[in-house]
């Protein structure tokens, strides 16, 4: 299990690494997905689930745009065995259905598809096309599914360049604050 400590110290390590396709970094991509979805007023666990989304690719590291070589690395689960017992399963949850609620995108918006970046849909055919019907409906009742919808489509967004943040001691204070080894005051 990680800690908050070791998410930090992923992300100086690796953080600076180009998010493949896009022109921002992991660290710029992670701090933006959060910052949207704080932005909307989500509470502690989806915004730390924001920041969390992609940990999998720094901890599973395949190298520059691994979808351009025909790699799906299955970050979405890559970091949950890590993430566990430091996060609810409200956190947990959303992080491991974030890569379906863009095949269920695709599938009820056939909008959603074409706002797609070249890399996005490159890794959607890797990681399963888009939902038919009965699979859209079962991804729905999972849950933790509509809090990976509005992730998603905040990930989507989270790809723009200088776009400025706050920092991301600022939003591991959140991740604090949902996490299940948080301190919890003593009372009287």
């Amino acid at each position: 299990m990680l800690t908050l400590s070791d998410i930090e110290l992923l992300f100086a390590r690796h953080g600076a690494s180009q998010y493949s396709g896009e022109p921002v970094t992991q660290l710029q991509h992670a701090l933006q997905t959060a910052h949207l979805a704080e932005a909307s007023g989500a509470d502690d666990a989806l915004v730390t689930a924001c920041l969390l989304h992609d940990l999998g690719h720094l901890l599973n590291d395949q190298g520059e745009t691994p979808s351009a070589r025909g790699i799906d690395d299955t970050h979405q689960y890559y970091a949950l065995p890590f993430l566990r017992g430091l996060f609810p399963d409200a956190v947990l949850d959303a992080i491991k259905l974030h890569v379906d609620a863009k095949r269920y995108l695709c599938q009820a918006n056939p909008d959603y598809f074409e706002r797609l970046s070249e890399d996005s849909k490159r890794s959607l055919a890797l990681q399963g096309g888009v939902f038919g019907a009965e699979q859209a409906a079962a991804f729905l009742n999972q849950s933790g599914a509509r809090d990976a919808v509005v992730l998603r489509q905040w990930d989507d967004l989270a790809k723009q360049a200088d776009l400025h943040t706050p920092s991301l001691a600022h939003f591991l204070k959140r991740a604090e604050r949902c996490s299940l080894q948080a301190t919890i005051p003593l009372t009287a």
